[in-house]
C-alpha cells in the first residue's frame, strides 16, 4: 500500500488534471477532423440508398449541400471533449492504479516489472477507460446518429439536439430512449478502447526502448503514426459492435421499433445480411481513424508536454 499511496500522491489531482485538459483538447480535434467521415459511415450502416462510399458523399453533396458533412456536429463537438477527457483521465487512473500493484508485487516472477504493464493490462486499462467513457458517449451518439439520418429539407423530425433528446424522452423515456443501445455501447465502448490504448503504448515503448530514447523525445510525427495506426486497430476490433449500436440508434423507438434487443439486432442482421452486414461501411470509418486518431493523440501528447 505504501508504493500505491506514494504513487497516487505524486499523480493526484494535478496528474488527473492534465490528463483531463489534454483528453478535451484531442477530442475537439477528433470532430472537427472526424465528422464527414463519420456521417458517410452511419448513412452506410443504416441505409441500403447507397452503392459505396463515395456515392454516398456524392449524394450528400448533392442533395444536402456541403454542410450536412457537419451535421449533428454540434452535439459531439460538446460531448466528444468530455468524452476523450473522461477516456484518458480513466485509462492514466488505471495505469497508474495497475502501475502501482506491479511495484507492490515486483517479486512475482510473473509481474511485468515495476513502473511498466503488460499488454493485457494495458489492454484492461483502455477498456475500463471505455466503459467509464460510455455513459456519455452512449447518448451524445445516439443523439448524432439521429440527426445525421433523418430526412433532409420539410421531412425533418428533429430541429437540433436539444429537441431530439426531448422527443426522445418522450417517447420512451431516458433509459429506454436517449439511453437506447447502452449494452452493445458497452462492449464496444470495452473493446475498442482497450485496442485503442494497447496499440498505441505498445507502438511508443517499443519506439523508446529501440531507440534508447525518453517517451517525451519521440517526434511527434512518430506520434501522430502510431495513434492513427492505433486507430485503425480501434475500428478493427470493434466495428460489428458499432453496426449494431447505429442500427438500434436509428431503429424506431417503442413497440414500432425493428430490433427489441441487442442479441436481437445481430440475429437479424446475420440473417438478412451474413457476416457481410457487420462490415458495412468499414472502409470510409478505416479511411477516417487514421487522420483522427493521429490528430487525437498528437494533440493530446503535445498537450501533456506542455502541462509537465
Amino acid at each position: 500500500m505504501g508504493v500505491e499511496k506514494e504513487l497516487e500522491e505524486t499523480g493526484g489531482f494535478a496528474r488527473t488534471a492534465k490528463d483531463l485538459v489534454s483528453g478535451a483538447a484531442g477530442g475537439v480535434a477528433q470532430v472537427l477532423l472526424g465528422q464527414p467521415f463519420d456521417i458517410i459511415k452511419v448513412r452506410l450502416q443504416t441505409s441500403e440508398e447507397y452503392k459505396s462510399a463515395a456515392d454516398c458523399a456524392t449524394k450528400i453533396y448533392k442533395n444536402e449541400g456541403p454542410l450536412a458533412f457537419y451535421k449533428g456536429t454540434l452535439t459531439p463537438l460538446l460531448g466528444i471533449g468530455a468524452c476523450v477527457s473522461i477516456q484518458f483521465g480513466a485509462f492514466h487512473y488505471a495505469r497508474r492504479h495497475l502501475e502501482a500493484r506491479n511495484q507492490a508485487s515486483a517479486a512475482n516472477p510473473l509481474s511485468p516489472g515495476a513502473g511498466t504493464l503488460s499488454l493485457p493490462q494495458y489492454y484492461l486499462a483502455g477498456a475500463f477507460a471505455g466503459v467509464a467513457n460510455s455513459v456519455l458517449s452512449g447518448p451524445i451518439e445516439h443523439v448524432r446518429i439521429r440527426l445525421q439520418t433523418q430526412p433532409h429539407g420539410a421531412g425533418r423530425l428533429y430541429a437540433g439536439p436539444i429537441d431530439c433528446v426531448r422527443k426522445l424522452s418522450a417517447s420512451s423515456g431516458v433509459l429506454g430512449g436517449v439511453y437506447r443501445g447502452s449494452a452493445v455501447t458497452v462492449l464496444r465502448e470495452a473493446q475498442a478502447y482497450g485496442m485503442w490504448f494497447l496499440a498505441f503504448e505498445w507502438m511508443m515503448a517499443a519506439d523508446a526502448a529501440r531507440n534508447g530514447v525518453e517517451r517525451a523525445a519521440i517526434p511527434t510525427w512518430k506520434v501522430a503514426l502510431y495513434g492513427g495506426l492505433a486507430g485503425e486497430a480501434l475500428w478493427l476490433g470493434s466495428y460489428p459492435f458499432d453496426v449494431v449500436k447505429s442500427k438500434m440508434q436509428s431503429d424506431l423507438l417503442g413497440d414500432k421499433a425493428r430490433y427489441k434487443s441487442m442479441r436481437d439486432c445481430f440475429g437479424q442482421t446475420w440473417r438478412a445480411e451474413g457476416a457481410r452486414g457487420f462490415w458495412k461501411g468499414l472502409g470510409p470509418t478505416l479511411l477516417r481513424a487514421m487522420p483522427v486518431s493521429a490528430g487525437t493523440f498528437a494533440v493530446v501528447e503535445m498537450t501533456m508536454r506542455m502541462l509537465n
